[in-house]
């Protein structure tokens, strides 16, 4: 019940517009307390003021973004919705590339690999419903609903497979999933650092998740206002040890993430944020662990190809971690462990190390790898 009472008000809230409906109602209730207290109808329609004018703010700035910055793909029918798929150049001897972002982010993160394969083979970016140019999409979001939306967006959008699908941290649980599901359209399984289900599950307790989502719907409420402001985006700036993340994230990105911050200032993008992540929390990961979670020889003889740093003895074993205490070992072992747990997945598996020293964020500290890792994934004769 309180799911479905979350989704209907995120469904509310997602119209970016709604602002000023609420505006207006205020105004409305504060006229008709004027007859009973002065006060306190001054308070309302100077309240009602500030966030009609705050709306408005908001519904012009989308309107300026959407004229400078116009969709670099199609914009394709997927339930009604539009979604946004970009997909360059041309698959003559490779396997075509289907490209899933980490987290709740835009194909735009994943730009420069996308621009570095596009000369190789027919590399497809897709924008998740409520990321970068797509709509919202529809609520609840969820892991299974979003396997759906993006095999839909390619078949509305003209691509055909089989693909070599390469998903990035969330996105290679997404890839996983769609694996599973539809094997038929899979030529390889490319996943590079993969979230498994589990370590929510049985993991440490994690407050990120949490965290995020606060910060997503707080992000949503102050833009449906006029106040264009990242909540999450703060706490990292906060935080030394993302610092690092971040230079090598813009380093990498260059303009697209320009473009990304511009496009990406719609409140029901981070509602769709927060919906998803509720999947994530471990109590809730426990009642769509069956519909979710890729087990052990799910795949069959499927070529997956695990693509991560190495091994949990290793990153255990560091100054940085043995320093921690023997929890803080243990913990990055179990992340580190159950990870290595997709490799189960097929019998035609094969596990790629990515550099000495690398972090989950390899994609963006060593990009050089990685195109050259997936110039191998897309070949047809391996």
């Amino acid at each position: 019940m309180r799911r479905q009472a979350g989704d209907m008000v995120a469904r509310i809230l997602a119209r970016e517009w709604i602002g000023l409906g609420f505006g207006l109602l205020v105004a409305v209730l504060g006229i008709a307390c004027y007859g009973l207290s002065r006060p306190l109808a001054v308070t309302l329609l100077m309240l009602a003021v500030l966030m009609c004018v705050g709306s408005i703010i908001h519904l012009l700035r989308l309107a300026a973004v959407r004229r400078r910055y116009p969709p670099t793909g199609r914009l394709v029918d997927v339930g009604g919705q539009k979604m946004h798929v970009l997909a360059e150049g041309e698959a003559t001897d490779h396997f075509p590339v289907v490209w899933l972002t980490g987290g709740h982010a835009s194909a735009l993160t994943m730009d420069h690999v996308h621009r570095a394969m596009r000369t190789v083979t027919r590399s497809i970016q897709i924008d998740r419903f409520g990321t970068g140019w797509s709509d919202t999409g529809p609520f609840p979001r969820t892991t299974v609903g979003e396997v759906e939306e993006v095999l839909a967006a390619l078949d509305a959008a003209g691509e055909t497979g089989p693909f070599v699908f390469a998903g990035y941290s969330f996105g290679g649980l997404l890839v996983a999933n769609i694996a599973r599901r539809y094997p038929q359209r899979v030529a390889r399984l490319v996943l590079l650092d993969p979230t498994p289900l589990e370590t929510l599950v049985f993991g440490p307790r994690l407050g990120a998740i949490k965290d995020m989502r606060r910060d997503a719907l707080f992000t949503a409420l102050a833009r449906l206002f006029g106040f264009n402001i990242d909540f999450q985006q703060r706490r990292f700036e906060r935080n030394a040890a993302h610092q690092n993340l971040t230079k090598h994230f813009e380093q990498t990105l260059g303009r697209a993430l320009e473009t990304l911050k511009e496009v990406e200032i719609s409140a029901g993008a981070r509602l769709a944020e927060w919906s998803i992540y509720r999947e994530l929390l471990g109590p809730h990961i426990a009642s769509c662990g069956w519909e979710t979670v890729v087990y052990d020889g799910d795949l069959g003889d499927m070529s997956v190809w695990l693509v991560a740093p190495g091994t949990s003895d290793e990153v255990a074993d560091t100054p940085e971690v043995a320093s921690a205490g023997a929890e803080t070992a243990r913990m990055f072992r179990f992340f580190q462990r159950s990870r290595e747990r997709y490799m189960a997945t097929s019998t035609n598996s094969r596990r790629v190390l990515a550099p000495a020293g690398a972090s989950h964020q390899f994609v963006y500290e060593h990009p050089d790898f990685v195109i050259a890792t997936m110039r191998e994934a897309v070949r047809r004769d391996l």
